[in-house]
């Protein structure tokens, strides 16, 4: 057991980017246009079945809009432009290079976030993300949603673990850091299916080189960890009405609790819930409720006296 902090607390990204870019940091969650290979055909139709209309973006817009309204409650902040909705690697690079690049251009940001499928990696996009992480701060992130083939074939995610795995390596081998997005509370799936799933994003990576140095990358380098919410206009509105990913807030934090024991301290921590918009929120009818989550989570680990990390 290795403890990271007498706090009993977790490497927030927030914390890590405050301390890197000295300054708060906070992501503009941004509408692309894009599409998804799960939607229109290509892969699939109707896209994972826990998706919203929006593709898991219902509160992104564009960036002036953001910045107007993350202005009036952080002032002084600086920005990362986070191409949320969709699949933001899904298009030609042209196109890509344009979009990233006026996002840059904004005053105030300072970097990307980039969230798409593991399977919309091709290597001209890969050569692409590796210029733009050679010349601003960068991280991609995949959703992965459980490493279990069972409940990618239920939630129709339309690739295999493989994909996940190959992409993880080439964006390493590059240097670009990875963030990895699960979910708890997929229909189906134990305590135990969900656990694994951490333990094996959080697993050791082997080391890639850049040019002319060596990167030494030993793991993902953030996690995201929702709570599965049934929402309107999703598939499982449909194909399972009346489902409750948790019974209460205690078991979903003493969930999130036992995951965090088992992440490696130095992997950031991006998100511990998941909450959608209140109007087409189904269940769990309480996970609206993003901050009463989080400060049960922080006082649970207190009382626990435990932290990220702690059973590793």
């Amino acid at each position: 057991m290795s403890e990271i902090s007498t706090n009993y607390t977790f490497n927030s990204i927030g914390s890590y980017l405050k301390k890197r870019m000295g300054c708060k940091v906070v992501k503009l969650s941004i509408d692309g246009g894009f599409t998804c290979p799960n939607r229109d055909g290509s892969k699939g139709t109707g896209g994972c079945i826990f998706c919203s209309a929006s593709g898991s973006g219902d509160l992104a817009s564009d960036i002036p809009s953001q910045i107007q309204l993350l202005s009036r409650k952080w002032p002084n902040a600086r920005y990362l432009a986070y191409f949320q909705s969709h699949t933001n690697t899904y298009a030609p690079v042209s196109q890509l290079r344009r979009q990233y690049s006026e996002a840059l251009e904004h005053p105030g940001v300072l970097g990307l976030a980039i969230a798409t499928r593991p399977d919309c990696l091709p290597d001209d996009v890969l050569d692409l993300l590796e210029e733009f992480n050679q010349k601003t701060f960068l991280w991609v992130e995949l959703g992965l949603q459980s490493m279990h083939e069972k409940t990618a074939a239920l939630i129709n995610r339309c690739y295999p673990l493989s994909v996940y795995d190959k992409a993880v390596a080439d964006l390493t081998s590059r240097g670009i850091r990875v963030v990895t997005h699960l979910i708890f509370g997929l229909p189906g799936e134990t305590r135990e299916d969900m656990l694994q799933s951490v333990k094996y994003v959080c697993r050791d990576l082997h080391s890639g080189s850049l040019q002319n140095n060596v990167h030494e990358v030993s793991r993902i380098f953030g996690i995201k960890l929702h709570m599965l919410n049934l929402v309107r206009g999703s598939q499982m509105e449909t194909l399972y009405p009346d489902y409750t990913s948790f019974s209460s807030i205690e078991e979903y934090v003493d969930l999130v609790i036992s995951a965090l024991e088992i992440i490696p301290p130095e992997i950031t921590i991006h998100r511990l819930s998941g909450d959608a918009p209140r109007p087409t929120l189904i269940a769990p009818e309480w996970s609206y409720k993003k901050r009463t989550i989080l400060n049960s989570i922080h006082n649970t680990l207190r009382q626990r006296k435990t932290w990220q990390g702690a059973k590793l």
